[in-house]
């Protein structure tokens, strides 16, 4: 098994309810609450994709290329569910994912048919939400490994 590729999911934290502009998207008015976003790093840079994306939420990175690149700097990491592969599960751990979160329809799918690769819960759905997006990687057929962030003191 590769451990350097495979499919992730980052739970974010947005802590207040914003709109942005997301390319072609347009403005959207996203809620205060947690957002599961859900992508592939079966690319050349594999699982270093993650920290990118950290890298723009810190604002170490200011390149806005994908759709989620602009809504990372509202937000806070939580963690990331990693299911190493080399079989593209990105759109079957996505569309599990949204029998339990509400999707934010377009975003981050635009290379393909999902309804979307965001996903949404409530404030008080960080656990419900977490254990959705557990549950769609073992579904899928990964490992869902869990990296969490460091409880601030």
């Amino acid at each position: 098994m590769n451990y350097k590729k495979g499919i992730y999911t980052l739970i974010l934290q947005l802590h207040a309810s914003t709109a942005k502009e997301v390319g072609k998207l347009g403005v959207l008015h996203l809620k205060r609450g947690f957002y599961a976003y859900t992508g592939s790093a079966r690319g050349a840079g594999g699982f270093k994709r993650i920290c990118r994306h950290i890298d723009v939420l810190s604002g170490r990175n200011t390149t806005r290329r994908w759709h989620i690149d602009h809504l990372l700097p509202e937000t806070s990491f939580r963690c990331a569910v990693i299911s190493p592969t080399d079989q593209n599960l990105e759109c079957v751990i996505a569309e599990g994912i949204g029998a339990t979160g509400e999707p934010i329809n377009g975003f981050g799918c635009t290379d393909c048919s999902c309804a979307a690769h965001l996903h949404f819960a409530d404030e008080d759905g960080y656990e419900h939400l977490l254990d959705a997006v557990v549950g769609a990687h073992v579904s899928a057929g990964g490992d869902a490994l869990i990296w969490c962030a460091p409880k601030s003191q």
